[in-house]
């Protein structure tokens, strides 16, 4: 599912408790999260459908529910010295369709943090999607979507439509990784860049490999998102698969936008 887009809040937070509080609710909620993931006994696919930021081609499996909880932590204050609050995605998917060739998903999320818009915290996901190989031993992985289909049209409605190829090379016995590579268009009203021109579609990029020279649980990648909106960045993170369902995941944002300020992202992933 579609990670919290991290852009500048549209208000201050002048009182520092207030963005302490947010901030400590925030990691208690991520501690609250981890300890129920590993209490939780049932094998699933353990299958995110985001890499570090953007969507991946992966789909939820049928029947399969995806809870993530994501922080995305300010790196450093804004231009007046003021410090930015915790952006917070707590999202929920499910795959809904009994196929093996063909699957689909639904599911929303909940995100905190974005000044103003937080009174419309809720924003809708869909994604289409056929495996790598389902169509024969050299087929693509592709996929179709949207995400961030918020509730108020003059301020969530982002409606961020992509479609999505991908991968797996390698070279002999040794994996190369997989390579995606996509396109995606939102609405013209709210992808703007600083100057408050519209700038609603850019390239999808990204790489990811398994690292099994070190661990089959080590996962890392490398993402790209063009746009100089509040969506565009490029971003590095790896994540460790600490049981068979749940992944912890550890990343860093670079906004294309360089009036944007730079976040570190925490996230747990949890299959049910």
């Amino acid at each position: 599912m579609p990670r919290s887009m991290a852009k500048k809040p549209t208000r201050e937070f002048s009182r520092v408790g207030d963005s302490d509080m947010r901030l400590r609710c925030a990691w208690v909620g991520l501690a609250l999260a981890l300890w129920g993931a590993c209490a939780i006994t049932e094998t699933a696919n353990a299958t995110a459908s985001t890499h570090v930021w953007g969507p991946s081609t992966d789909v939820q499996a049928f029947n399969v529910w995806h809870i993530t909880c994501d922080l995305y932590l300010p790196v450093y204050n804004d231009d007046a010295g003021s410090g930015l609050p915790t952006i917070t995605n707590v999202g929920l998917t499910v795959g809904v369709l009994p196929f093996k060739k063909l699957n689909m998903e639904l599911g929303f999320d909940h995100k905190t943090g974005l000044g103003a818009v937080d009174r419309y915290p809720l924003y809708g996901n869909a994604k289409i999607g056929i495996p790598e190989s389902a169509l024969g031993r050299v087929s693509p992985a592709v996929a179709a979507g949207v995400f961030d289909v918020g509730t108020n049209g003059n301020q969530t409605d982002f409606n961020i439509i992509y479609g999505k190829i991908a991968k797996t090379f390698s070279l002999r016995d040794w994996s190369l990784g997989r390579f995606s590579l996509g396109y995606f268009i939102g609405n013209e009203r709210l992808l703007i860049d600083q100057e408050g021109k519209k700038d609603n579609s850019g390239l999808l990029a990204a790489w990811e490999r398994t690292v099994p020279e070190l661990s089959d649980n080590l996962w890392i990648c490398l993402e790209y998102m063009g746009t100089k909106s509040a969506y565009g960045c490029f971003n590095a993170g790896a994540s460790w698969k600490c049981a068979s369902n749940v992944a912890i995941l550890v990343g860093y944002e670079v906004f294309n936008n360089k009036t944007l300020v730079n976040t570190a992202t925490i996230q747990v992933d949890i299959d049910l």
